[in-house]
């Protein structure tokens, strides 16, 4: 029996889990269609990633980072041709309770592109992971 995609994936430092990533095809997320910041930009399909979890005691130490290079690598691997997110953009520190979609300039690292902006700071960033 096929299972499906995958929700995420688990980053570990070691062998204890220090992060999770939420990404798969745009269509397995039924809540983005309803989503005013993150609906549909076009009829490209796409992979979205749409969250992280890293625990307080991690924060700062580039887990974020690295669960997003394993997520464009991963969704490579599964043959995605584009990469989509939601980042936050905001000046200075945010608060946490907000970073969860990540932080537009960990995106603009790895090469990410703003392609929409519906919200003064959340914009929709893509990008092909050849």
């Amino acid at each position: 029996m096929d299972a499906g995609t995958p929700p995420g994936l688990i980053g570990y430092r070691g062998k204890v889990p220090v992060g999770w990533v939420s990404l798969g095809p745009r269509e397995e997320y039924a809540r983005l269609k309803r989503s005013p910041v993150m609906k549909a930009v076009d009829d490209r399909p796409v992979w979205s990633i749409i969250c992280f979890v890293v625990p307080s005691e991690r924060r700062g130490q580039g887990v974020a980072q690295a669960l997003l290079d394993g997520a464009i690598a991963y969704a490579r691997k599964q043959g995605a041709k584009l990469l989509e997110a939601y980042p936050v953009d905001k000046p200075g520190r945010a608060n946490d309770d907000q970073m969860w979609f990540g932080a537009k300039s960990m995106y603009d690292r790895v090469g990410f592109k703003e392609v929409a902006r519906r919200k003064p700071q959340r914009p929709v960033v893509r990008l092909k992971p050849t």
